[in-house]
C-alpha cells in the first residue's frame, strides 16, 4: 500500500487532532500500513560500541568534612538511576504519551544538553550512556527541513518522499511550554506504530543544535557509563522576521 496523497501527513494529521484519536478511521488506518511498508528504507542501527547522551537540569550535593565538621556542599552529578525517567511518572512527550516512559538521547552530548533548553548559569547532569544489544530503528531525518509543494499529484516515489519528509520535520519542528499536548498526538501515535513493528526506537533531527534525537522505546536499551556536570556559559539567540499581512501593525 502507499500513500495516497502527497499531504497524506497533513490529512492524518487533522483527523487525529480534531477528529477521532483513539478509535482510527479508515483513512488513518491506510496511512498507518503505508507507513509501517515504507520504513524499512528507513532503518538505522545502533552498535554497542556508539555512546549516546542524557541531560537533566539539576545536579545533587555532596556534603564535604573537615575533622567531623561539615564545611561545605560540593555539587556532584545526578545518581545513575536518577538520569533515567521514572517507569511509573513519565511526562508528556513528543514520542510518548503521558504515563508511558521513552528514554530521550542525543548522538552527542552536546545536543542532548541544548535539548533541555536550559538558562544561563543552569547546571546540568549529563550522562553517556551504551547501547546494552544492537538496537534497530527507524530514521526521520532524512529529509528534515526540506519543503513540498505540488499542483497535482506526483507519482508514488515522490508522493512516498513528500510524506516521510513532512514526518521528518513534524518530529523535529521546536516546540514551547505553551503548546498544547494535542500537538503531539501525530507523533505519538506514528511513534507508536513503529514500536508495535517491533522496531527499537525512532531518530530525528535536533532543532536546537547540530546532532539527533534518538527515541527508545524499553529504558533498559543503553545503560550509563559516566555522568558529569557541566554550567551554562553561554547562550545563543537568533530571530527572524515574520512576514504577513499585520506586521506592519505588530
Amino acid at each position: 500500500m502507499s500513500f495516497k496523497s502527497w499531504r497524506s501527513y497533513w490529512e492524518f494529521r487533522h483527523a487525529v487532532k480534531n477528529n477521532s484519536r483513539f478509535i482510527l478511521g479508515d483513512e488513518s488506518k491506510d496511512f498507518l500500513k503505508a507507513i509501517e511498508e515504507t520504513c524499512p528504507s528507513r532503518i538505522k542501527n545502533i552498535s554497542v560500541s556508539d555512546s549516546i547522551w542524557r541531560a537533566q537540569i539539576g545536579y545533587d550535593n555532596m556534603p564535604e568534612y573537615q575533622e567531623d565538621i561539615h564545611v561545605d556542599d560540593v555539587p556532584v552529578p545526578f545518581t545513575f538511576e536518577r538520569m533515567k525517567p521514572l517507569s511509573n511518572n513519565a511526562s508528556e512527550g513528543r514520542a510518548n504519551p503521558k504515563g508511558i516512559p521513552y528514554l530521550y538521547v542525543a548522538t552527542d552530548k552536546e545536543t542532548a544538553m541544548s535539548e533541555v533548553r536550559p538558562s544561563l548559569g543552569a547546571i546540568l547532569s549529563v550522562g553517556k550512556f551504551k547501547p546494552t544489544r544492537e538496537l534497530k530503528i527507524i530514521d526521520f531525518s532524512v529529509h528534515q527541513g526540506k519543503m513540498n509543494f505540488f499542483l497535482k499529484e506526483p507519482n508514488e516515489e515522490k508522493r512516498t518522499e513528500a510524506v516521510w519528509t513532512d514526518m521528518d520535520n513534524a518530529f523535529s519542528i521546536p516546540t514551547s511550554n505553551t503548546d498544547f499536548n494535542s500537538d503531539y498526538v501525530p507523533t505519538q501515535i506514528i511513534a507508536e506504530l513503529i514500536k508495535s513493528l517491533r522496531y527499537d526506537g525512532i531518530a530525528y533531527k535536533s532543532s536546537l543544535a547540530t546532532g539527533y534525537n534518538i527515541v527508545l522505546f524499553d529504558l533498559d536499551m543503553a545503560t550509563i557509563t559516566e555522568c558529569d556536570i557541566y554550567k551554562v556559559t553561554k547562550v545563543n539567540f537568533a530571530f527572524k522576521r515574520v512576514e504577513n499581512q499585520y506586521t506592519q501593525f505588530l
